[in-house]
């Protein structure tokens, strides 16, 4: 499934669900290959230390689930405002994302919105790219071994 407004959507209801609009707000969704979405929020603690990003819960899940992720995007608004923003995955997102190869889109920031782009445009000399066995992206297996 390509990134499409379906999946922003989804990410700014499981915001809006999560939090109230006088508080800060965000939420992530992505789209498995299947055309299932999975949506979840930041595990926000005094020690920050131990926060999550949005997109975490969600990634974690469809890994549980064995399915293949294909589209991700996360949302913020802050604090009594109706403004939403399209936050680009982190590094430490793009290589949990990584897991499913360089094709999966990410949305990130445009001045009309949001666009996807992909992990490979996002990250053109992915460092893991060395244990690709002479492909120019690790595979699932080299991920996990």
């Amino acid at each position: 499934m390509d990134l499409d407004q379906r999946l922003v959507d989804a990410a700014v209801d499981q915001m809006n669900r999560r939090w109230p609009a006088e508080e800060y707000g965000g939420a992530a969704a992505l789209y498995l290959e299947d055309g299932q979405i999975l949506t979840s929020v930041c595990l926000d603690n005094i020690n920050a230390g131990v926060t999550l990003c949005h997109e975490t819960g969600a990634i974690c899940q469809a890994y549980t689930l064995d399915k293949r992720v294909t589209a991700s995007v996360c949302v913020g608004r802050e604090a009594g405002t109706a403004e939403i923003f399209v936050l680009a995955p982190c590094g430490i997102c793009q290589e949990r994302l990584a897991l499913w190869g360089p094709g999966v889109q990410a949305a990130v920031a445009d001045p009309g919105g949001w666009r996807a782009r992909t992990l490979l445009e996002l990250n053109p000399y992915y460092w893991a790219t060395r244990f690709g066995d002479g492909e120019n992206w690790p595979s699932t297996t080299a991920h996990t071994s």
